[in-house]
């Protein structure tokens, strides 16, 4: 492990100082004592530091120089803005936090949530209006204890009608009451006549702490006398590796003859559990390289391989040996799911169904600020850290994921007129693959109708986009 540079500018340069800011303590902390965190951080360990100027080890003349620079921003998080490559196009992913501790909290899969995810929508005929639609409904949570269910639609939230501006602000509240609706296609495929009709139905729902199994649902189907093992797998979470494990015990138990991987709302999570997840899908390539980390030019040391493995820990892995494996994508399938794809694509036979992926799978890593920018002796005086990104992922064969993402065999958008019941041999995207495996070739699939989401911010999960890795050094703490 190398920290390059790390200690630059290690001279106390706070007296310098010409603004500041209350942190979350209430203590008035000066600018550049958290700017001097996030430049020498940035510094040490970001996959882009080559493209930017700022970055350059002599940026530099003395440590007057580096004081005026840090005194030019009034908040870390600006500093911070000013060293990001690209951000629209290549690093849409590196951030900052101002508490740690709720974001360690996050990695552990530890939420406030009632349950429930969404996708939104303009109202036909409309770019203002817009309804919801339950994408998933999260087990053993507030709103699966209410009978919420997939495929139910809203337009209001406490009685004001949702648009593109307020869907936000009413649905990142603790407390809040969903005006349910139905959707009406007017008897026609054409989505310009459909209509979004208000119901006298409403649910009020208030979120609590959650701790998410990532294994949402694993079930077996009988296609035509095989077994098909369906999984719907929605966090790479290292804290339940056991059970992504029982899960493929069932399946081999029943002789699982086809696989279909659902990773529609998977936004990421360890890379550690997406080479368990590959290992358990495949089996015949124990030992062989997975995947592959690539870091800055500063850290080339740092590259590491990733294997296929046979156990967890001295734990038996459940292996099915298969040579083919379907899985479900939407473009919110990202980082360790995009990982998975790639790394399983130069062994086996990976059928993509759905939409595009996000497009990323870089690595970050939690930057803290102490001697090592580990959590270890960490400054007390704030609780400011980092999640840049630092190295690249690729398959055996330096094949990485396109920013554009992974580009689906069979393409086919989840439609509010058609989201079925996840695990129903009629939910669209299901449909796709059994027709698949039943044909030998490619199935009919519905036209797509126009419909895509809205982007939001709503309700985000633990590992939004990205991948970690287990481990206490800086280096072993990777998160994709």
């Amino acid at each position: 492990m190398r920290f390059l540079k790390i200690t630059l500018f290690a001279l106390v340069v706070f007296g310098f100082t010409t603004s500041c800011f209350e942190d979350q303590d209430d203590n008035a902390i000066t600018a550049s004592e958290i700017n001097d965190f996030v430049w020498k951080g940035m510094n040490a360990v970001y996959l882009y530091k080559s493209n930017i100027p700022d970055l350059a080890n002599d940026r530099f003349a003395n440590t007057q120089e580096y004081a005026d620079y840090l005194n030019s921003y009034n908040t870390p998080e600006g500093l911070f803005e000013s060293l990001i490559y690209e951000r629209q196009t290549v690093d849409r992913f590196s951030w900052i936090v101002d508490d740690y501790i709720a974001l360690e909290q996050q990695f552990d899969g530890v939420i406030t949530s009632n349950g429930l995810e969404f996708n939104f929508y303009f109202v036909p005929g409309s770019t203002t209006e817009v309804f919801g639609i339950i994408k998933l409904v999260l087990n053993n949570s507030v709103a699966s204890g209410l009978g919420l269910q997939r495929g139910q639609i809203f337009n209001a939230v406490d009685d004001t009608p949702l648009t593109e501006t307020n869907l936000g602000d009413l649905l990142n509240q603790e407390t809040y009451t969903l005006n349910l609706a139905t959707y009406d296609d007017n008897g026609t495929p054409e989505v310009e006549d459909d209509s979004i009709v208000p119901s006298m139905d409403s649910v009020s729902l208030t979120k609590a702490v959650y701790n998410e199994n990532p294994v949402h649902l694993a079930t077996i189907i009988d296609v035509d006398g095989e077994n098909l093992g369906y999984l719907v797998y929605n966090g790479f979470n290292n804290n339940f590796d056991s059970q992504l494990n029982a899960a493929f015990a069932q399946f081999q138990a029943n002789n699982v003859q086809h696989l279909v991987l659902d990773l529609r709302y998977n936004p990421g999570g360890s890379v550690n559990s997406a080479s368990l997840l590959g290992s358990m899908v495949t089996g015949q390539f124990n030992g062989e390289i997975f995947s592959k980390l690539v870091f800055n030019e500063d850290n080339q040391a740092s590259n590491r391989n990733f294997n296929f493995t046979d156990n967890i820990d001295g734990t038996g892995l459940n292996s099915l040996n298969l040579n083919k494996v379907y899985v479900l994508t939407t473009n919110r399938s990202a980082s360790a799911s995009e990982l998975l794809i790639n790394s399983l694509s130069a062994y086996v036979d990976v059928v993509q169904i759905g939409d595009f992926s996000t497009g990323k799978t870089q690595a970050s890593i939690t930057v803290y600020d102490s001697p090592t920018l580990e959590r270890e002796n960490v400054n007390p005086n704030h609780t400011y850290a980092m999640q840049p990104l630092v190295a690249n992922s690729v398959n055996v064969n330096d094949a990485s994921v396109p920013s554009t993402g992974l580009t689906p065999d069979i393409e086919l958008i989840e439609s509010p007129r058609n989201f079925g019941t996840l695990g129903d041999i009629n939910e669209p995207l299901l449909a796709a693959a059994i027709s698949d495996i039943q044909m030998s070739g490619r199935p009919s699939i519905p036209v797509f109708d126009g419909y895509r989401p809205i982007e939001n911010s709503i309700d985000s999960r633990p590992f939004e986009d990205i991948m970690y890795i287990e481990g206490k050094s800086l280096f072993e703490r990777l998160d994709f």
